[in-house]
């Protein structure tokens, strides 16, 4: 499915004629569609001519556009799922019980702080308090995994995965 058939389908529920003949094949309304409009709306999916001659509305059209652009599940990584699981417009809603997947969140906040650097306690809490109210046990967490590390007030990056550039 290209933009371009989703262009092509906009563009026919644009226009006056075929917005008017596809509302009344799908309300079922009589009357007289006007043939052209009728043949565009084939064109893009959005009507069949059954073969008695009369004309249907195929609004699933629009259900199969949108489940072609939607990105397979099964191209996801098992991280990426349970990433999309526990973090919900990149706030975390809960901390993941089981360990395994407790770390994977973890690996992933612990990216927000750069290898090398120290961070004063003030600075972590304000990073961690955009994924979680409980930024404390955030922190205590990333500690504990030893993601983290802390000497007094001072935090540095002392685990996880480290992404590397191309140069």
């Amino acid at each position: 499915m290209s933009d371009e058939d989703i262009r092509r389908v906009l563009g026919l529920l644009s226009q006056e004629d075929t917005l008017r003949a596809f509302a009344s094949l799908v309300l079922g309304v009589g009357g007289e569609q006007p043939p052209k409009a009728l043949d565009r709306l084939a064109g893009g999916g959005l009507a069949a001519r059954g073969e008695d001659g009369t004309w249907r509305a195929t609004p699933e059209r629009f259900r199969d556009l949108l489940r072609e652009r939607a990105e397979p599940a099964a191209a996801l990584s098992e991280e990426e799922r349970l990433l999309r699981t526990f973090l919900v417009d990149g706030r975390l809603r809960t901390m993941p019980m089981k360990r395994e997947k407790r770390l994977v969140v973890l690996r992933y906040i612990a990216r927000l702080f750069e290898p090398g650097v120290r961070y004063a306690e003030k600075d972590v809490n304000v990073t961690l308090r955009a994924f979680h109210d409980d930024y404390a046990a955030l922190r205590r967490y990333l500690v504990d995994e030893d993601l983290l590390s802390r000497e007094g007030n001072v935090y540095w990056r002392s685990g996880g995965p480290v992404d590397v550039q191309d140069g």
